[in-house]
């Protein structure tokens, strides 16, 4: 019978699977921290909600003049007011958008190298088990090889009655 070869057993010899979110959130600065918190503040429903209370307070005591005009109809300051907020908040939300994009990249990359290294793996995975098919085929031949040709008692050494 032929020898019974396996594979040589597998090395795992990449480096350690990272975590690309804590690696880019490691090297934020202040400024790409606060157009983060900007963007995450801007786009909830608490400042929709704040924001539309105030616009409904602003017009309110403009028009029944509680107070005093500081700002009559058509609200031309408060118009000023949301132009800049826009103006600001715009650039910053697209500068965060974009990081976005830069870390999405990043988890695009990680996953295809962990991708890559899985297929790998599983790779070797399946010549083991081919190897072990071949292996148990030839043991399973040489059971039925037996089988067919048993060996006559006085020669295996068992005494019949």
């Amino acid at each position: 019978m032929s020898e019974l070869r396996f594979p040589r057993p597998f090395r795992h010899d990449h480096p350690p699977v990272i975590d690309v979110n804590e690696e880019f959130e490691e090297q934020l600065s202040f400024g790409q921290r606060a157009a983060d918190w900007v963007t995450e503040v801007v786009g909830s429903w608490t400042f929709m909600i704040v924001q539309t209370a105030l616009l409904a307070i602003w017009g309110v005591l403009n028009v029944a003049a509680w107070i005093q005009h500081w700002d009559p109809y058509p609200f031309i300051l408060m118009n000023l007011v949301l132009s800049l907020q826009a103006a600001y908040a715009a650039p910053i939300i697209m500068m965060s958008q974009n990081r976005q994009d830069a870390r999405d990249r990043l988890d695009v990359r990680n996953d295809f190298l962990i991708n890559s290294k899985a297929e790998i793996e599983i790779r070797a995975i399946l010549e083991h088990l081919a190897a072990q098919d071949r292996a148990l085929s030839k043991i399973h031949q040489m059971l039925e090889r037996q089988n067919m040709n048993p060996k006559p008692a006085e020669q295996s050494g068992v005494r019949t009655p």
